[in-house]
């Protein structure tokens, strides 16, 4: 039996075999993650003392992650008593992931290959979320697929009703469900609320967000929540930019007051911005040191910005990221929300 002790003084035991990310769910505590598979890197931590051993290969880290100390949780087993460089996340307390039914309200093709689909929920559902947080669809045969959350959940309340934004995929199962089977009515399943990626409290702060295709669901639920908060827990401003090969990717127009909204495509001949958005957001120069940054999308999008932001002096802490990682199946993705 190990202890593990957090920056925030708490601590909680591990047996050995099990992941820290498990050991810290079992004791009630919730640590960074979102897909569970090594693959991410979302729920990576610092070592800062005691030895860990590898439960599943960390394709999340990269050389020079290992040699500074860096594991990830849900891959890694405590050997020894440790001390960890991460936080509890206090605002996940109480929202317990459970499996409901659901059925489906609408469905609107908002471009060629994204649909936006309304699930209605029962009317007893009491259904809590954090804005970006994600849920898994699970549909008749078993299949399950995750998708964020593209509304906010206000104040704690609970919701009626959950949108997707639901890419299409060739070949995949839910894909060919989802564009050439599903109708309003239909009964399913889902599993949640899932992940860590939601708004913290960011008064004062310079607020950017980072979104490729439709990595822009969860940051609208945050969007959201934001033009629901108060005056004095605001933000001092609020960047987005939104990148996509082609115009039709970026397929609907985000709103909040006062925000600064870049789109940025990859294919050159556009008048705007363009090529990655966090070289985009770079070439601005901002200054970081009162940033925090939210990115969604692909996994080299989210590890190439990470990779960016601290190099340019955004403080450690302050990068939040939910990636879309590849499945074992490879018919679609992990945790990708669409």
């Amino acid at each position: 039996m190990s202890t593990i002790h957090l920056l925030n003084r708490k601590s909680f035991t591990a047996t050995a075999g099990i992941s820290i990310l498990d050991a810290a769910r079992a004791a009630g505590i919730v640590l960074e993650h979102s897909c569970r598979t090594g693959r991410c890197g979302t729920c990576r931590t610092q070592v800062l003392e005691g030895n860990t051993t590898t439960l599943l290969a960390e394709a999340g880290l990269n050389a020079q992650d290992r040699d500074a100390g860096w594991v990830l949780s849900c891959a890694r087993s405590a050997t020894s008593d440790l001390r960890l460089g991460s936080e509890d996340l206090g605002a996940l307390a109480g929202i317990v992931p459970r499996t409901l039914p659901c059925r489906i309200h609408s469905l609107e093709r908002l471009a060629p290959g994204v649909l936006k689909v309304l699930l209605r929920l029962p009317p007893n559902a009491q259904f809590r979320y954090l804005s970006g947080q994600h849920i898994n669809v699970i549909a008749r045969d078993g299949t399950r697929r995750s998708y964020s959350v593209a509304n906010a959940c206000h104040a704690g309340e609970p919701v009626g009703m959950l949108e997707l934004h639901i890419r299409r995929v060739d070949g995949g199962a839910m894909s060919r469900y989802w564009f050439d089977e599903a109708r309003p009515a239909d009964l399913l399943r889902f599993e949640g609320p899932l992940g860590t990626f939601y708004l913290r409290e960011c008064a004062g702060q310079d607020l950017i967000f980072l979104a490729t295709g439709t990595g822009i669901a969860p940051i609208l639920a945050m969007l959201a929540e934001l033009g629901q908060r108060p005056g004095g827990r605001q933000p001092r401003t609020v960047t987005l930019l939104w990148g996509g090969r082609t115009p039709q990717d970026l397929y609907l127009k985000p709103e909040l007051p006062g925000l600064n909204y870049v789109p940025v495509l990859s294919r050159t001949g556009w008048p705007g911005a363009t090529g990655h958005v966090q070289d985009a957001l770079l070439q601005s120069t901002p200054a970081l040191a009162d940033c925090m940054v939210y990115a969604c999308g692909s996994l080299a999008m989210t590890d190439g910005a990470r990779a960016a932001m601290h190099k340019a002096g955004l403080p450690s802490g302050r990068f939040h990221a939910d990636a879309f990682v590849s499945s074992a199946a490879a018919e679609t993705l992990v945790t990708a929300r669409h």
